[in-house]
């Protein structure tokens, strides 16, 4: 991970920044090897959650979405139609289950909703100013014409905002269900650093028209996406700007890339076993827009969720968790006569709708989708962490400065667990600055020296529990431990000890199970400040030889059972 050039009140945006390192090794390519061809990868965190782009962006769009997502939704369609982007005979969706009219909204609920979508409109726009300013480098440099860009999304409109949209993702992974008028009291930080923003379900279905259901599915909403195609060196004139309708996967990219370049995938690869490509090249579909599509069958799953298509025929199953993959429902649809899938044919035509599944156990079989696996994403991670790296079998994690970010995926998991945090350090009469930070203002935890003395900052969605040792640092070396002990209904209890004495205790009312999708920092706070006592990264300037954080022992599966039994007692 690699610690950011500057932060929120810099003006700081990733995907400027990730444009701007992509230029500078284009250019660097072409300049000391003009004859050697150059291949980018540049994968945005835009559009995903947060919601987040300069101001300006975001308020171009201020009451753009206030006639709100039904009328959006038709003009999108319609639009879409009329370009061509979708067949004359599509139907548009029905609302999914949860998707309520927009006019039975009340005002606080059409408010935040415009809002939010307002936010993710103004970080589609900044990213496509991005994706401009890298083609206008192309453009400066000679390379434009002869590059081929191929642009396109990973999948559908997000459905973690639920019905209302969120301010902070974060809460729904923490089982908390925030309100509208809740959420409401914050509606000036959507889009910016202090937001942590996804849009309602009615929202997201607005993205995916004229389709149904979300990302996460394998219905079209969630696996239906744009791909655009940009190389005016090898695409004829008159087919510029002309749209293709045959069915292309993004498993078809890696062998239209060898395809244009003229190059056959390796078995091996400095004696290393490659694994196959098993995608169909489109090449043959660029310059005939009667080509058909290479690949003629297909499988999708995700969490359960498994679709087939065939020759224009779709198998469909949305999979809720917990149910029996074997007495499921499945759904059938004629793509070319039903793009949106409105009509179900599974009823008339079941012979087929057979055949299809049968040919989708045998696609999971072939490319390894067996076992299916259900569980949550939080529960599955987890399942991961604890099986291997990057996580310790002894639990215990010992960093050193200085040292880069590290990912949320690969840093010490303590989101409700009792853990132990000891810091050897040295100090003078001047030292202040962080120890360690996890996650970023909008919730975090931060464990730093101010004023002579160590202070803990448990920031839970802008709650902020903070703690201030009893005792002053001398000038000198020291030991600093901070304890984290859950309690009862989701609270725990932070004590401070400088050399092994106590220094303070204080309450956790909420304990956050999960803290953030950003990692921690080691001897600073880089990003947004997790406390509002300092100004990121608030380095530390005494020495720090160690930084350690020690998870207390896993317990037993017949104390998680007896913690089980406890808990479903309260409820």
């Amino acid at each position: 991970m690699v610690t950011p050039p500057g932060g929120p009140d810099d003006g700081y945006h990733l995907s400027a920044d990730l444009v701007d390192r992509a230029l500078g090794m284009i250019t660097d390519s072409v300049s000391i090897r003009p004859d050697r061809p150059f291949f980018l990868y540049l994968p945005f965190g835009a559009t995903h959650a947060p919601h987040q782009a300069p101001p300006e962006y975001v308020e171009k769009y201020r009451g753009h979405f206030d006639d709100g997502w039904d009328v959006t939704r038709q003009r999108w369609f319609e639009r879409q139609v009329a370009m061509g982007i979708v067949p004359e005979h599509t139907q548009l969706a029905p609302h999914n289950p949860g998707v309520r009219p927009w006019d039975e909204l009340d005002d606080v609920e059409q408010r935040l909703a415009a809002r939010l979508q307002e936010a993710f409109a103004g970080f589609l726009d900044h990213t496509d100013t991005q994706i401009g300013r890298l083609v206008a480098g192309l453009r400066r440099l000679g390379r434009l014409d002869n590059t081929v860009i191929m642009l396109l999304a990973d999948n559908g409109a997000s459905q973690e905002g639920g019905p209302y949209g969120v301010m902070h993702e974060m809460k729904f992974f923490n089982g908390i269900l925030e309100t509208p008028d809740q959420a409401i009291e914050r509606i000036d930080d959507i889009g910016g650093p202090l937001s942590h923003t996804n849009y309602p379900w009615g929202w997201a279905q607005c993205g995916n028209t004229p389709f149904r259901w979300y990302k996460q599915n394998t219905h079209e909403g969630g696996v239906h996406v744009p791909l655009v195609v940009h190389w005016p060196a090898g695409i004829a004139a008159e087919h510029h700007g002309a749209l293709r309708h045959g069915f292309v996967h993004a498993s078809d990219i890696a062998p239209t890339i060898y395809d244009i370049v003229g190059v056959t995938s390796p078995d091996t690869y400095h004696g290393i076993a490659q694994l196959p490509v098993t995608g169909h090249r489109f090449t043959q579909m660029l310059n005939d827009a009667d080509a058909p599509s290479g690949n003629r069958v297909q499988y999708f799953e995700n969490a359960g969720s498994r679709a087939l298509i065939a020759d224009g025929w779709k198998a469909v199953c949305r999979h809720t968790e917990g149910d029996d993959f074997d007495t499921e429902t499945w759904e059938l649809y004629d793509l070319g006569a039903d793009p949106s899938e409105c009509n179900d044919l599974a009823a008339k035509d079941p012979d087929r709708l057979s055949e299809l599944i049968a040919q989708w156990w045998e696609q999971a079989e072939r490319h390894g989708v067996l076992p299916l696996d259900d569980r949550h994403p939080l529960r599955l991670f987890g399942a991961r962490f604890r099986d291997g790296s990057p996580h310790r079998e002894n639990r215990r994690y010992v960093y050193h400065v200085p040292m880069s970010p590290i990912p949320a995926q690969a840093t010490a998991p303590i989101g409700g667990r009792n853990f132990d945090l000891i810091a050897d350090i040295t100090t003078d009469l001047d030292t202040d600055g962080v120890l360690y930070a996890t996650g970023t203002a909008n919730a975090g935890i931060s464990i730093f020296v101010q004023g002579h003395r160590v202070v803990v900052d448990y920031n839970a969605f802008f709650d902020h529990t903070v703690l201030t040792s009893t005792v002053e640092l001398s000038p000198g070396r020291h030991e600093v431990t901070v304890r984290f002990r859950r309690g009862a209904e989701r609270s725990a209890e932070v004590e401070i000890l400088v050399d092994g004495e106590p220094a303070g205790s204080a309450h956790i009312p909420f304990y956050m199970s999960t803290i953030s999708s950003v990692g921690s920092s080691t001897g600073c706070d880089v990003g947004s400040a997790v406390s509002d006592r300092y100004t990121a990264p608030f380095a530390f300037t005494g020495d720090l030889h160690s930084l350690v954080i020690q998870l207390a022992a896993r317990r037993s599966a017949d104390a998680d059972a007896a913690a089980a039994r406890a808990e479903m007692g309260r409820q």
